[in-house]
Parts: C-alpha cells; structure tokens; sequence
C-alpha cells in the first residue's frame, strides 16, 4: 500500500527515572502523547517507524492510562490502546541507528511523546541527535510534546555534558555545553515547573526531579513560552512544533500533519 512518506515516531528505552533524592520511579510515555498524534499521522496517509535508542518496545507510564486523558471517554482510551497494541507501525521498533543506516532521506518527518523517559536517555542520546541535527538541516517537520521537547538537548555537540550540569546544579557549565546547540533562539515550548511541581507533589509523594525541563532549555538558549498549569499550549518556529503538557495532543496533531502535508508539497514542487 502506497503512503504519503514515513514518520519516525521516537520513543525512550528507559523505563526507570532516578530522582533528585536517589529514590527511583518507574516511568514510560503518556499513552495519549503517543496515541493521539500517532493515530492522526497514520489516519493523514503516512507510514509510521517507531524507533527507541536500543530497538526495543518503549514502555507507558501506567499514570496516562486512564479515560480523563481522554476526554473522560473509555472508548478513547480503548483505541488508544489498540492503536499501540495492534497498529502494524507501533509494533517491532527498530533502533534510531539502524534508520540513520538505511538513510534519513526516507523520513518526512519526526514525532517524539512525553513522560519522564526524555529526560533520562532522549535527550543525551548521540543517535538522535544525529536525527535532529539532519531534521534541522533540511528543514522537515519535528514535533515533541510534554516532556518530549528535552530531547532537542540531544542535537547539541555535547548533549550528556549538558544533562550532567543540569543534574549537578551546574548552570554555567550548562550553558558552556550548549554552545553550538541548533535551536538556540527558537522559540519552543515544554512541561512547565509549576506542572512538575504538581507531579512531584501528587505522584511522586514530594520526591523532587533531578532538574526542570523548562529551565534546561532557557539554559540551552531557547525561548520557552509556557501558559498555565495543563492548559493547552503549542508553539510553531519554523520546523520545531512543540507541546507543553498531555491535554496539548491533540494541539500538536492538528499542526504536525499540516507541517507534513506542506513539506511534501515542496519537496514535490523542487
């Protein structure tokens, strides 16, 4: 069956979080962050390739499976589920180094959920930000949603440095880390610290995250717009779509596939 292009669909390998008092979570993507966009990408005529950083099945945060993501409709969550348990593109993930192999030319676009995962592998991830630094280069749509929008820490020449400063504390180092990053100046959005606040207050019994992800990226040089605590917020700058927190899933479909639509009508038009 013939498609519109391919969609690399990224998720993490992580599926614990270490805290900032050492105790650890366990964590995985929002099923609404990956179902919602997923299904609207597919549903638009392209073929979905989900990839992770070691090929194997990321894993969903047990938090995000649940209807109230869903416009308090079980039938929803329901689909949700069935998209990534049966949809042929979410099963047998491959690795982010094995598509760079085969050639990022077949790829029109990237896609990369939230959850806590990005924070741990995604964003110091070489493989992806080899992915990144290609998107950028050529100017093909990438969107990340949530906590997903860390991950474009990855492109920078030296991402783990970057996360290791952050984790430490460490600002100036930070900022020295992310000389050279590709999205310096985009304006981006990304999970807010007043949201982090209310999960580390209600799902993390007061446990506090090693570093806030809004931060990090002021840090890194990027202009973060974020609106109130889970109200839903997209932000568009040139091909970086970013969402702030899970009710913005649907926000960010409804611009990424029209991204995606526009690219091919150029590439096509060249």
């Amino acid at each position: 069956m013939s498609t519109k292009g391919k969609v690399l669909i990224v998720g993490s390998s992580a599926d614990t979080f270490e805290l900032a008092d050492g105790r650890r979570e366990p964590a995985g993507y929002y099923l609404n962050e990956l179902a919602i966009p997923g299904q609207a990408i597919a549903a638009a005529g392209y073929e979905i390739v989900l990839v992770t950083p070691k090929g194997d099945q990321p894993v969903v945060d047990q938090h995000s499976v649940a209807a109230s993501h869903f416009g308090g409709s079980e039938q929803e969550l329901q689909k949700a589920l069935d998209f990534v348990a049966n949809y042929p593109g979410m099963q047998n993930p491959r690795s982010i180094r094995s598509v760079i192999d085969e050639g990022l030319g077949n790829y029109v676009g990237v896609f990369l959920p939230g959850g806590h995962p990005p924070m741990i592998d995604l964003m110091q991830d070489s493989d992806l930000g080899e992915v990144l630094r290609y998107f950028h280069s050529n100017s093909k749509p990438t969107a990340l949603l949530c906590h997903g929008p860390i991950a474009v820490t990855a492109a920078m020449p030296k991402a783990k440095e970057f996360r290791r400063a952050m984790v430490d504390g460490n600002l100036q180092a930070a900022k020295a880390a992310a000389e050279g990053w590709q999205y310096a100046g985009y304006r981006m959005t990304i999970f807010s610290d007043d949201e982090e606040h209310w999960v580390e207050e209600n799902m993390m019994n007061g446990s506090k995250v090693p570093f806030y992800v809004a931060n990090a990226l002021k840090i890194a040089g990027g202009s973060v717009e974020t609106k109130g605590v889970f109200q839903t917020n997209v932000v568009e700058d040139r091909e970086l779509i970013t969402g702030q927190n899970p009710p913005s899933d649907h926000a960010i479909a409804d611009l990424f596939v029209p991204a995606l639509d526009r690219y091919q009508v150029t590439v096509s038009a060249i």
